[in-house]
Formats: structure tokens, C-alpha cells, sequence
């Protein structure tokens, strides 16, 4: 494991950072189901994944997440599409130890600060962008990215606090997320360009391969 060696004596946010610095892409498994979850989350980690994210519009999302963290305890589970601070506990409580969401919420900020939990919120604009980190977010979730582009990642990463982790998630995949590494990007989540609804585990190995193969290039 390498990077990760000591994993288990760190805190979750120590261990985030850790799983960013090995290898800083987030696996996104919405649609996922719980049966499915062990083989998938199986060739992900075999690739080089040590970030998995199960959105909460998923089947049964935090059994997913429970059985993840059985599985691959040298891992970071946790959830997607969180949008309430009633949520984030549930994910805690399922063994989660990252929270990801599509916007920015205050509340559900600082209830996973308050769990001791990882907070990415979803911004778009500085205005969002500063009010997130305030609240205690441990880095920021540039979604979606469709709308925004590399230069948008130059221009925040020019005014945001040195070191904060800016993560594109939207429309990233093998063939474009270059530029936006250039950019300064710290790292990228990755969805559909990784997983679908129904994909079977070979299949999501050869796209984990194809992926983790383009950022180590």
C-alpha cells in the first residue's frame, strides 16, 4: 500500500489526505447496489482507487457504504448527494467518513466538521467558494465542471488559500482531464466516465485502468 502504510492510526481527515496524495480521484458509484458493491469496489482499489463515493439517490446507499468499509478498511467510503445535516449522520453512522455534495450548505458543513468527517461541498463561484471553506470544509467539490473549464480552476485556485484542494466533478474522464490537471486542479471525482448503473466489475476495471493510467502520465 505504500503510501497509505499507517493508514489505520491516522484520523479521517489525515486519512483523506493521505488517499489524496496516493492517488487523488474519487470514484463515483451512483446507481450502485449493495450486492454489487464488494467485486466493484474490488477492481477499484486493485487500479489504484482509494476514494469511493455512493451518492444517496443510489439503492440503498449506506448499506453500500457499510459493506465497503468492511471490505476495504485501507480505503475511504463515503457518500455523494448529501444534502442535509440529517444525512451526513446517517452516513456516519453507516461507517462513512467522507461527505460530498452537489452544493454548498452550511449546515451540512459544519455537521461533518462536528462528526469529524471529510466535507467536499459542491461551489461554482468564489462568492460560494469562500463561504464553504469558512464553514469548515476540508476542500472543494467545482461542480459541475460542464459549466466551468480549466481557466475557471486557474482563476479560483488564484484567489482561494494556498493548498486548497479544488476537485472537479462533471464531464471528467481518461481523454480530457489533462488540461484541467494543468490548470491546477487537485484532483478529480469521477461518475458516468467510470461507472454505470449495471456495469459489471470487468468493465469498470478496464475504465479504472484507462483512468488512473491517464493521471499517472
Amino acid at each position: 500500500m505504500g503510501g497509505l502504510e499507517g493508514f489505520a492510526g491516522m484520523t479521517i481527515i489525515d486519512r483523506f489526505r493521505a488517499a489524496m496524495r496516493e492517488l487523488p480521484l474519487i470514484a463515483i458509484l451512483r446507481g450502485l447496489r449493495p450486492e454489487e458493491a464488494p467485486a466493484i469496489g474490488e477492481v477499484l482499489v486493485e487500479a489504484g482507487f482509494r476514494l469511493i463515493e455512493v451518492p444517496l439517490n443510489s439503492p440503498q446507499p449506506l448499506d453500500s457504504i457499510a459493506a465497503l468499509r468492511r471490505r476495504f478498511p485501507d480505503a475511504v467510503i463515503g457518500a455523494g448527494t448529501v444534502l442535509t445535516a440529517a444525512e451526513a449522520r446517517d452516513v456516519a453512522t453507516a461507517g462513512g467518513e467522507l461527505i460530498v455534495a452537489p452544493n454548498f450548505d452550511p449546515e451540512v458543513v459544519e455537521q461533518t466538521v462536528r462528526l469529524g468527517l471529510t466535507s467536499l461541498p459542491g461551489i461554482l463561484t468564489p462568492t460560494e467558494a469562500f463561504a464553504a471553506l469558512k464553514s469548515g470544509a476540508h476542500g472543494l467539490k467545482l461542480f459541475p465542471a460542464e459549466l466551468a473549464s480549466p481557466a475557471v480552476v486557474k482563476a479560483l485556485l488564484a484567489v482561494l488559500p494556498k493548498g486548497t484542494p479544488l476537485i472537479p466533478v462533471g464531464g471528467i474522464g481518461a481523454d480530457n482531464l489533462a488540461a484541467w490537471r494543468a490548470a491546477g486542479a487537485a484532483g478529480f471525482g469521477l461518475g458516468s466516465s467510470l461507472y454505470r448503473p449495471g456495469d459489471d466489475a470487468a468493465t469498470v476495471r478496464a475504465k479504472a485502468t484507462a483512468i488512473v493510467s491517464a493521471w499517472r502520465q
